[in-house]
């Protein structure tokens, strides 16, 4: 994980490597993948690997509860 140091010695993770990701959301690295080619998770370029920020974890998880939200309705 990337981690970035606040006062006090706390750690808050900024961004997350696929197979964080992959275990944060419970889905397949095909479709994280797959989310970030769709655009629907997005992701930043740090090397050759793809990099998520806990931002964007939060919107996708987000959208997943408005689209079940209006779902349901």
């Amino acid at each position: 994980m990337w981690n970035e140091e606040h006062e006090g010695g706390d750690q808050t993770v900024q961004l997350y490597r696929v197979p964080e990701a992959m275990r944060l959301l419970s889905l397949s690295r095909s479709v994280i993948y797959e989310l970030i080619r769709s655009g629907r998770l997005r992701s930043v370029t740090q090397g050759r690997p793809g990099l998520i920020p806990a931002a964007a974890i939060a919107e996708y998880v987000a959208l997943l509860v408005r689209q079940a939200d209006d779902g349901a309705a």
